[in-house]
């Protein structure tokens, strides 16, 4: 009997049974469109993450004192001063791998403008703090490198800052605020970031020249951090060791010595994160994939019954020349029609149900091909496996037993 004639009677068997039909297939389009909507929604929060660290600085690098014990006990990395302006200097004239460098201090405290005020923080930085964390200056300038030397009081705001104290919609360029009772003239406004992947607001922020916030609003003579950026990405490993060698040198430790500073990647994040929404990805893929499988077990059930159903029909086509291969794979092709047409169907479901989250919840998806590819090849396989043992039941009946069954 040859595959055209197989396909026909597979067909006009399904089409005589339209309802178990559909009520088998059901099983598998649920277990493909949630494993395709799962999987898109794993997709599209790694690509977000990616795409908002990107926004950060990717090859960005932050180097922070490191704890240290003092009388038996443990001292907070904020409370150490093992950062000097000497290290900042010392990285950036003798590192081949960072293209900027700024060193970082910060405070808290409240802002005021007229009658307005909110909290906010306030960090000193250097110029190379917009390279290094892929800020754009909107309207005004960037303070220069005179009024770092000078300690001016000025400072660069972002959106939120304006958003909340300048509530008559003036331009806050040469406008003066004060922090703490310190003056400052804006000179500048930053483009907006918006919100971060850890739900962090990037624009609530002011910049000032770090040497004032040193000298007028901490009065200290070290620095809490440094902030760099490696030339690329794939030099981050390299910078990390040139910056190393350069810190344990200037701070005079031995090689028994732990470092009293800490070093952190974007890089490093970013594989931490990606990992964390991979393992998230496979674990909702795989909850989802339970409905494949109770959908594999309902064709297999469904076959069951069916060859129940045909055992005479089967015998008749066997007493009249067709062989034990015929039926096996006429049955695994009823098998296979159900799980294909219901990954198909699946399929759709799935695409479909993926842009309805984006559009209603605005959660970021990303259906990729081979999400499709895999879970039309799974339910395929599903169809064949679970097909299989019936349809061999089925080709090893006794012809003339079979006849005879009621």
């Amino acid at each position: 009997m040859n595959g055209t004639n197989l396909l026909k009677i597979a067909l006009r068997a399904l089409a005589n049974n339209k309802m178990r039909g559909f009520l088998t297939m059901l099983g598998i389009i649920i277990g493909v469109a949630s494993v395709i909507t799962m999987l898109a929604i794993g997709q599209g929060s790694k690509k977000s993450i990616q795409s908002q660290i990107s926004e950060m600085g990717s090859n960005m690098i932050m180097i922070q004192p490191g704890g240290d014990m003092r009388g038996g006990v443990r001292q907070s990395a904020s409370s150490m001063e093992t950062l000097k302006l000497t290290d900042f200097e010392s990285i950036v004239n003798e590192t081949r791998y960072l293209s900027a460098v700024s060193p970082t201090v910060n405070s808290s405290g409240q802002l005021i403008f007229g009658a307005n005020n909110k909290p906010t923080t306030v960090y000193g930085v250097n110029e190379a703090y917009l390279d290094i964390r892929r800020y754009e200056v909107e309207d005004g300038d960037m303070f220069t490198s005179q009024d770092i030397a000078t300690a001016a009081k000025v400072c660069v705001v972002g959106k939120t800052v304006v958003d909340e104290l300048f509530t008559n919609g003036e331009n806050p360029v040469g406008k003066v605020i004060r922090f703490n009772k310190i003056p400052l003239r804006i000179v500048g406004v930053l483009k907006s970031k918006g919100y971060n992947s850890m739900g962090m607001d990037q624009d609530d922020l002011i910049l000032a020249p770090y040497t004032t916030i040193q000298k007028r609003v901490l009065a200290i003579t070290h620095i809490q951090g440094i902030n760099a950026s490696a030339i690329k990405e794939e030099y981050t490993d390299q910078a990390i060791d040139e910056i190393t060698e350069i810190l344990r040198r200037n701070h005079k430790l031995r090689e028994t010595d732990e470092d009293d500073f800490t070093i952190r990647s974007m890089e490093e994040m970013s594989k931490m994160m990606t990992t964390t929404t991979d393992l998230m990805t496979v674990l909702l893929a795989a909850v989802a994939g339970i409905s494949l499988l109770v959908g594999g077990i309902g064709i297999m059930n469904i076959m069951y019954v069916s060859v129940t159903e045909r055992t005479r029909e089967i015998g008749l086509r066997m007493s009249i020349g067709a062989k034990g291969r015929d039926i096996l794979a006429q049955f695994l092709i009823e098998s296979i029609l159900i799980s294909v047409t219901g990954g198909i169907i699946g399929v759709l479901f799935g695409v479909g149900a993926a842009f309805m989250v984006n559009i209603l919840v605005h959660f970021p998806v990303s259906i990729q091909a081979w999400t499709i590819f895999l879970s039309f090849a799974v339910c395929t396989f599903t169809g064949v496996f679970f097909g299989w043992y019936p349809a061999q039941k089925a080709a090893q009946l006794d012809p003339i037993e079979a006849i005879r069954y009621e």
